[in-house]
């Protein structure tokens, strides 16, 4: 499966639990971290930690490895890192406080087919 279609499988696992303002950027030319970066958030901290198990769910049903799943337990800012696709899962007031659509700003946002084929 290719990058792109990860991405948007991640990016439709946060909008079927109702992640707020879900965003990709292309890190490419600007990040060794990753490819790409999507960025959301919950409203609480139960809806943080449902949003991270359903984008594990989703990969799992897609035999699309999870490296590793931070922030859990305090469900203020969950990394899930798909490889070249890290996802930030963040409690509303920590999104606002960390800025990483700005802190990344060189980034060029991608768009996402959430519920499309």
């Amino acid at each position: 499966m290719e990058v792109k279609q990860i991405l948007n499988l991640a990016a439709e696992a946060c909008s079927d639990k109702r992640a707020e303002n879900i965003v990709a950027l292309d890190m490419d030319q600007v990040s060794l971290v990753a490819d790409y970066f999507l960025i959301c958030h919950g409203s609480n901290e139960r809806q943080v930690q449902a949003i991270a198990r359903s984008v594990k769910e989703k990969m799992d049903e897609h035999d699309i490895p999870v490296k590793r799943l931070e922030g859990m337990e305090q469900a203020r800012w969950v990394l899930v890192d798909l490889g070249d696709i890290v996802c930030h899962i963040f409690h509303k007031d920590e999104r606002t406080y960390y800025n990483l659509e700005r802190l990344w700003g060189d980034a060029s946002e991608v768009s996402l087919s959430i519920g499309q084929d």
